[in-house]
C-alpha cells in the first residue's frame, strides 16, 4: 500500500477529485488530501475525509506536535494536485510555503503531479507557461488539461483531465523499487562536434526523455549513471552525473561504465558525422580562411560497439529518432535499425514535423529482439520513461 498525498486546489473542477480520491483508495492506498482554503469553499472537508477515511488538514497549524507540514510530504509515495490552479503553479513554482499543501510541496521527495483546470486564457498566459515549465524543469508531472466546455459559456483547452486519466499517469510513478540492485548506464542530450570555437554540428535533443529514464530507474532502486551531453537540466536526484560534448567523449565515457552495467539504455542524440579538422580560430566570412566546404568523417558506432561488447545478461537499449518516406514508414524503419544494430531493445520515436523534440510528452513503440512490440499513448515523459523500464524488466525476464 502506498502513501498518496491528493492536494485540491481551488478551483470549480474540485468535485471531480472526489472520484480521483475514490479510485486511489479502492486501488488500495493510504490517502491524504490536502485541501487548500479557497479548495473548501467548492467541496466541504466532511466529504474529503469521508472519501479517503482520513482526517483533513489545510493549515500548519494543524498538529503541530506532529510537525504535520514536514511529515505529510515526507511520508508521501505520490503527491498529485488537482485541480492545479494557476495560482496554486505559481506558489509552488516560487516555492512559497503559506499553507499545508505549498509546504508539502516542498518537504516531499516523492514524484509530483499537476493536473491544471483554468480558462484558456489562464493556461496560456507567459507567467502560466514559465511556471509550467518551472514545475516541468524539477521533474513534476504537469499533465496537459483537456479541451472542451469550461465554466460558463467558455470552451477551450484548461478543463481538468478525466481523473481515470491522471488516476493512470499517476499510478505508473508508483512503480515498486524493483530494480534494486541492479547498475543501469544511460545517455541523454545531443553531442556537438566542433567546427571552430564558436560553431558545432549538433541536433535538436533536449535531453529530456533520457533525463526521465535516469530519474525513473534511481526511483525505482537502480545505482544510475546518467551520462549527459549538453543539456540545460537539472540533475535527477540520486543520479550519478557526467558530463561530455563530443561522441568521441560520449563513447569513452560509455565504454567505462558499460564494464559493470546490467542494462545500458542509448537515449542521447549521437551525431553521425563530426568535421574532419577543427580550426583553432573562428572561420570569419570573407577572410581566407573562409571554407567553400567542411569535410566530415564518421563517427563511432557506440550502439554496435556496445552490443560487440555486451557481456552475458547485459542489456543493450537503442533509441531510433525516425520519419517516414516513400520508401517505408517509421515502425518499418525502426525493425530494421534493430537488426541492424543487434541491441536487444529498441525504443522507436516518430520525430516527423520535428515532434518529441524538446517537449514534455512522448509517444514511443518499444521493439525487442524476441519480436515484442510495445505501442504507447502519449503521455508525460516520466509516464514513459517507466514504461520503457517495465518493458526492459520484461524482456530481462524472457532472456
Amino acid at each position: 500500500m502506498s502513501s498518496v498525498v491528493v492536494g485540491v486546489g481551488g478551483g470549480i473542477a474540485a468535485y471531480k477529485v472526489a472520484g480521483l480520491v475514490r479510485l486511489f483508495t479502492e486501488a488500495g492506498h493510504d490517502v491524504t488530501v490536502v485541501p487548500t482554503r479557497a479548495a473548501l469553499q467548492f467541496v466541504g472537508e466532511p466529504t474529503w475525509a469521508a472519501l479517503s477515511g482520513n482526517p483533513v488538514s489545510t493549515e500548519v497549524w494543524d498538529r503541530v506536535h506532529q510537525v504535520n507540514h514536514v511529515a505529510v510530504g515526507k511520508q508521501a509515495d505520490l503527491v498529485v494536485i488537482a485541480p492545479a490552479t494557476a495560482d496554486l503553479m505559481g506558489r509552488a513554482a516560487a516555492g512559497l510555503a503559506d499553507d499545508l499543501l505549498t509546504a508539502t510541496l516542498l518537504t516531499a521527495t516523492c514524484p509530483l503531479v499537476f493536473a491544471p483546470a483554468m480558462h484558456t486564457e489562464m493556461w496560456m498566459h507567459p507567467a502560466t507557461v514559465a511556471n509550467v515549465d518551472t514545475l516541468r524543469q524539477r521533474g513534476a508531472v504537469v499533465v496537459e488539461p483537456d479541451s472542451g466546455r469550461l465554466t460558463g459559456s467558455d470552451s477551450g483547452p484548461g478543463r481538468l483531465p478525466e481523473v481515470e486519466a491522471i488516476f493512470r499517469i499517476a499510478t505508473e510513478l508508483l512503480a515498486p523499487p524493483d530494480l534494486a540492485g541492479l547498475k543501469i548506464v544511460v545517455t541523454a542530450g545531443g553531442t556537438r562536434e566542433p567546427i571552430d570555437p564558436v560553431r558545432f554540428l549538433g541536433n535538436r535533443s533536449s535531453g529530456k526523455q533520457g533525463y526521465a529514464l535516469a530519474a525513473a530507474a534511481a526511483r525505482r532502486g537502480a545505482d544510475v549513471t546518467l551520462i549527459s551531453a549538453n543539456t540545460s537540466l537539472p540533475p535527477p536526484p540520486d543520479v550519478a552525473v557526467v558530463s561530455v560534448e563530443t561522441a568521441a567523449q560520449l563513447a569513452t565515457q560509455v565504454h567505462k561504465y558499460a564494464t559493470d552495467a546490467d542494462i545500458i539504455a542509448m537515449a542521447a542524440a549521437v551525431a553521425d558525422f563530426r568535421p574532419t579538422e577543427v580550426s583553432r580560430v573562428k572561420l570569419k566570412k570573407d577572410s581566407a580562411a573562409e571554407p567553400d566546404t567542411i569535410a566530415l568523417e564518421r563517427n563511432p558506432d557506440i550502439l554496435l560497439e556496445l552490443v560487440a561488447a555486451r557481456s552475458s545478461g547485459q542489456v543493450v537499449v537503442g533509441f531510433a529518432a525516425e520519419t517516414g518516406d516513400e520508401s517505408a514508414e517509421v515502425l518499418e524503419y525502426g525493425r530494421k535499425k534493430l537488426a541492424a544494430k543487434g541491441c536487444d531493445v529498441l525504443v522507436v520515436n516518430d520525430v516527423s514535423g520535428g515532434e518529441v523534440f524538446d517537449r514534455h510528452d512522448n509517444e514511443v513503440i518499444v521493439l525487442d529482439r524476441f519480436g515484442g512490440q510495445r505501442q504507447y499513448p502519449r503521455s508525460d515523459k516520466s509516464v514513459v520513461a517507466d514504461q520503457i523500464l517495465d518493458a526492459v524488466a520484461d524482456y530481462r525476464d524472457q532472456d
